[in-house]
């Protein structure tokens, strides 16, 4: 049967494989939006990631030390859009698109001026063997792996893929059960009474975008040292943009947001397995955006309904006090 052939073990690995960069900047876009920024520029933040840190690896031979300077790449990234955004004023959405164009044009001259290649072959050639030999090592999980089905679904992935859910939880601690948490929420939530009892907006601001940028940094090594063993043009693929879409339809909530990351992963496991049946990969292409689509559509109509239930309820009880 058809769906024998693609709902496989192998396919259900792929789904978190798939998912975890996504992952990485969805946790980036919830810090953020806690703080009351839209960090439009996680698919730019996570391209000048990928290239650094994939270029530190290979200079180096430590797959850490890659993975360590793409996160710090993508901290330095996102404070300098906070700097432009808080203290300059510039528009953040603007700020942010300029770093998606530096992202895909600017990256790409940079490997041209390191790498001394030109030519548009020679340098995809080139840049898919950065991190050939240091790519982010797989574990195999004791006892997990020796479990029928559930053990070769769960074990035997990156590193980094671990890391990437250990940190729904992670953040979710950080944001609700520590002072800095609840800093960065009552900024988002009303910054001027945040003023007012003595928490510096503009310092937890600078916090939480740094955090979003390590976020997306680590989504980037993810990119380039795991996923697609090298850099490219372009090779996030609009994963940012897609972070931002999980994290509105996961009502801004790390555990929420998590599971429309997966959604986008299923779509995108999905799109590749049935084109490797003998589908027309420029028919299941589009999946993964249609789904984005469509998971935005069912969040605002969901919205709406409850804003319509809590404006009747409060009609209601504006009726009973009178």
């Amino acid at each position: 049967m058809l769906l024998q052939r693609i709902f496989t073990t192998d396919f259900f690995f792929s789904i978190l494989r798939i998912t975890a960069p996504i992952l990485f900047a969805t946790l980036g876009a919830v810090i953020g939006e806690k703080a009351g920024i839209s960090n439009i520029g996680l698919e730019g933040i996570m391209m000048i990631s990928a290239l650094f840190g994939s270029l530190i690896a290979y200079w180096t031979g430590s797959w850490a030390a890659g993975v360590l300077l793409a996160l710090i790449v993508g901290v330095i990234v996102s404070l300098l859009m906070g700097f432009f955004s808080f203290n300059l004023k510039t528009d953040i959405i603007l700020t942010g698109v300029a770093v998606n164009m530096i992202g895909s044009g600017g990256t790409l001259f940079l490997v041209k001026v390191i790498t001394q290649v030109t030519e548009g072959t020679a340098l995809a050639s080139t840049t898919s063997l950065i991190t050939k030999s240091v790519q982010v090592p797989s574990v195999n999980i004791p006892l997990l792996k020796e479990i029928p089905i559930l053990g070769d679904i769960l074990s035997g992935h990156s590193v980094l893929t671990y890391l990437a859910f250990l940190l729904v939880f992670l953040t979710w601690v950080m944001l609700y059960r520590t002072p800095l948490g609840l800093n960065i929420r009552s900024v988002g939530e009303n910054p001027n009474a945040a003023a007012s009892v003595g928490v510096s907006v503009l310092r937890v601001k600078y916090i939480a975008i740094g955090l979003s940028g390590a976020m997306a940094g680590l989504g980037g090594a993810y990119m380039s040292m795991y996923y697609a063993m090298g850099w490219s043009q372009d090779m996030v693929a609009g994963r940012g943009f897609i972070a931002l879409a999980a994290q509105a339809m996961g009502a801004g909530e790390p555990l929420g947001s998590m599971l429309a990351a997966l959604v986008f992963g299923l779509a995108q496991a999905l799109g590749i397995k049935v084109s490797s049946l003998g589908a027309d990969s420029n028919l299941v292409s589009p999946i993964p955006y249609l789904v984005t689509i469509l998971g935005l559509v069912v969040f605002a109509l969901v919205g709406r309904s409850r804003a319509r239930q809590r404006h009747s309820a409060a009609a209601l009880q504006a009726a009973a006090a009178k």
